[in-house]
């Protein structure tokens, strides 16, 4: 007599989920629904919904700093999503859970430079703006950017893979990042002399920190973060 299977049972014992989707235990009631259960249960499940939020979000930057790590030691091409699943411990069908295709990866990684300048320029008013206040834009931009210098080190050595990223998010990003940046400079209630100095600056300071992959590969951060900004303070204020 052939037994059938429960639904939601392996079909051989001791067989593990292969991918992340199969470690959570299926989707969490609508919200819609959590005002008719009691107080108690729709904490837990709210409690459940932001775990399984963070756990994915955790997994995924954990998935970007493995491949980065590969990227810069073996370059885009010689490295394989199997490589980058092998490394993290996990299968490969759950690296398709966060990111569809190795690209997505490498996108997702590109994009992390432009947070950089969009949590420095959210930062700004609409007061037209100073050298003083220039200055300490691209201060902030330095600090976030060494902290990541083997971002700029992998860009660098995957030149032609990141030419060839293309997507609707990718150039939004770098539009938005582009025209905010180009209002600064072509704002006329800020003096001609002072909108160059601070376009020199910027180019300044991202031409510096580019650099500082493999021309200056055994600097130290603290130093090097140092000099830049003496090299910046000369072009604003020199």
């Amino acid at each position: 007599m052939t037994q059938t299977a429960q639904p939601g049972t392996n079909d051989q014992e001791g067989q593990g989920p292969t991918t992340l989707a199969a470690f959570t235990t299926g989707p969490a009631p609508a919200e819609a629904d959590d005002d008719a259960l009691p107080p108690k249960f729709a904490r837990s499940i709210k409690a459940k919904r932001e775990a399984q939020a963070h756990d994915a979000n955790s997994t995924r930057e954990r998935i970007l700093d493995v491949a980065l790590d590969l990227f810069l030691a073996q370059g885009y091409d010689g490295t394989s999503l199997r490589q980058i699943a092998e490394r993290l411990g996990v299968t490969k069908a759950a690296l398709y859970y966060h990111f569809e295709s190795k690209e997505d990866i490498l996108l997702a990684l590109h994009l992390r430079i432009h947070d950089f300048g969009k949590e420095a320029l959210d930062s700004l008013g609409d007061e037209p703006m100073t050298l003083q206040h220039w200055g300490q834009l691209l201060d902030q931009v330095i600090d976030q950017m060494l902290a990541q210098r083997k971002l700029f080190l992998m860009h660098q050595r995957n030149q032609a893979a990141m030419e060839k990223l293309h997507s609707e998010a990718h150039e939004a990003a770098n539009d938005d990042i582009q025209n905010r940046f180009r209002n600064i400079l072509l704002d006329n209630r800020v003096p001609e002399r002072d909108r160059v100095r601070m376009a020199a600056a910027f180019g300044a300071a991202f031409a510096g920190l580019f650099l500082a992959g493999d021309s200056f590969p055994d600097s130290d951060t603290s130093k090097l973060g140092d000099m830049l900004r003496d090299c910046i303070r000369d072009v604003i204020f020199g």
